[in-house]
């Protein structure tokens, strides 16, 4: 499936993976706070650090400087860039950045697409994981300050699992459809990804539907099978596929190759295997194989099919 992102998202993309003044990716050694959020394994993982200008009074420590280093998609990374940016140059505390939500994130970006908010919940949680570790390290005590964490890490008690593909907790679940205003099954996928793997927590007792029936009222009843019959998805023909990724290529990833003195020749598709050749500038760049994972395949993956696989030649 292809995704569309906002011109903004994709500008911010594609500056953050080139490394281009001013973006934040990497990590801050010796870092006043370090927060993570995710896993590899769920496929989007996040870890945030940052800097403070210390002051005699912990609670007027200044953020200065935020990092962080992502494994996802275009929008983790977009979302990641919109947090950091978000933060820095305001004269943020670390309990004041705590205001920034996900919805500050997904409208810094213009958007982004519904099945894709759980990155900018990502971000939101990962910086609250780094202002805990920021407290632990100052001596502050956060609830103290009338802060209320809203993350994973706020369960004393971790819960009953109810999505165990993810490893999602009851008490989790159900504070995040509050907060999110989730109303559907599709709308917990989407924000928190549980229930997005497996599926079997969706209509189980005690699970996904459940729970959102608990909070907002009855809502649709289980159906009587908890898995149908795979749709069959036949994809574009060869010759469609070949003209989307072409279109891709030609307005989104030349124009960016071509800014830094590169190009990038399509030299043939078979399957959802790509070749390229990296030209110009680009070709003898050390970040030469960076440059087709981070920019030309993930751009495809994502604009196009996540199927697609770039290889170079």
């Amino acid at each position: 499936m292809a995704w569309h992102y906002s011109e903004k998202t994709k500008q911010i993309f594609m500056d953050a993976v080139q490394g281009k003044p001013g973006t934040h990716l990497g990590e801050i050694e010796d870092a006043d706070g370090v927060g993570q959020h995710g896993s590899i394994v769920c496929g989007d993982a996040l870890k945030f650090t940052f800097r403070v200008r210390r002051h005699e009074d912990p609670l007027k420590d200044i953020i200065t400087e935020a990092k962080y280093l992502t494994f996802g998609c275009t929008s983790a990374i977009a979302a990641s860039e919109a947090l950091c940016a978000l933060i820095e140059g305001q004269d943020l505390t670390p309990i004041e950045a705590l205001r920034i939500k996900n919805q500050d994130i997904v409208d810094f970006l213009e958007g982004l697409p519904q099945q894709k908010i759980h990155c900018s919940v990502m971000g939101a949680e990962a910086l609250e994981s780094a202002v805990v570790d920021w407290a632990h390290k100052r001596g502050v005590d956060l609830a103290a300050q009338g802060v209320t964490l809203t993350g994973a890490g706020a369960e004393e008690d971790e819960g009953r699992v109810v999505c165990k593909c993810f490893g999602t907790t009851e008490p989790y679940l159900r504070r995040k459809i509050k907060e999110l205003n989730l109303r559907t099954i599709d709308d917990i996928v989407s924000a928190l990804k549980a229930g997005g793997m497996c599926g079997a927590c969706r209509y189980a007792p005690g699970g996904l539907q459940d729970i959102l029936n608990e909070t907002w009222g009855a809502g649709e009843p289980a159906p009587t099978t908890l898995a149908s019959a795979p749709v069959d998805d036949t994809g574009p023909s060869a010759f469609q596929l070949y003209r989307q990724i072409e279109k891709v290529i030609e307005e989104t990833v030349r124009p960016v190759l071509q800014g830094d003195g590169g190009d990038i020749e399509l030299v043939d598709i078979k399957g959802w295997t790509v070749y390229c050749a990296l030209r110009g500038a680009c070709a003898g760049c050390m970040g030469a194989a960076r440059t087709l994972q981070l920019i030309v395949e993930q751009t495809l993956k994502d604009q196009v099919d996540k199927r697609i696989r770039v290889v170079p030649v």
